[in-house]
C-alpha cells in the first residue's frame, strides 16, 4: 500500500466534500456545511488564493485532507475517511499544515469538539498540541509553538 500527500486542487473539491461527509465523529452533511458557508465555490476560492489544502491518497484513492487558514494561523480542517484510519495519514496531513503555518506564525491554533470522548482530542495531544482553553459552545482550542 502506498500513500501520498499533495496539494489539493480545484479538481479535488468533490473528493474533499466526500471525505468530510464520511466521518463518524464531528459529522456534518452537505446541507450543514452549506449553512456554515462551506460550499464548493468557497473551497475553490480558498484553494486558489494560497497553497492551504492538502489531500492524502492511499493507493490512488482520496483518503483524507487538511486545510489551514494561513492568515489566521489555524488548522481549519483535518479529516480521514473511516476506511483509511490508522494508516498515519492524519499525522502526515497535520505535519503539512503545521509546516505551512509555522512559516508565518510562532504559535498556531486549531479548534475541535471539546468532548473528551472525541478521538481528535487525544490525537492532537499526541502530536504535541496543548489545550489552551475553550471556545464559545465548549469546543476545545489547541495551540502549538514553533519548535515546541
Amino acid at each position: 500500500m502506498s500513500s501520498t500527500i499533495r496539494p489539493a486542487v480545484r479538481a479535488d473539491i468533490a473528493a474533499l466534500f466526500d471525505i468530510r461527509t464520511s466521518v463518524r465523529q464531528n459529522h456534518l452533511s452537505i446541507e450543514q456545511l452549506v449553512s456554515l458557508g462551506i460550499t464548493p465555490e468557497t473551497i475553490a476560492e480558498t484553494i486558489a488564493a494560497a497553497p492551504c489544502a492538502w489531500i492524502a491518497e492511499q493507493d490512488g484513492q482520496p483518503a483524507g485532507f487538511a486545510m489551514a487558514d494561513l492568515d489566521a494561523g489555524e488548522v481549519f480542517a483535518l479529516f480521514i475517511k473511516p476506511e483509511f484510519e490508522g494508516l498515519g495519514l492524519g499525522r502526515q496531513l497535520l505535519r503539512q499544515a503545521e509546516t505551512a503555518l509555522f512559516q508565518r506564525h510562532l504559535v498556531i491554533r486549531l479548534t475541535t469538539d471539546g468532548d473528551e470522548a472525541i478521538r481528535a482530542n487525544g490525537f492532537y495531544q499526541r502530536q504535541g498540541w496543548r489545550q489552551a482553553g475553550l471556545a464559545e459552545g465548549g469546543d476545545a482550542v489547541y495551540e502549538k509553538r514553533r519548535g515546541g
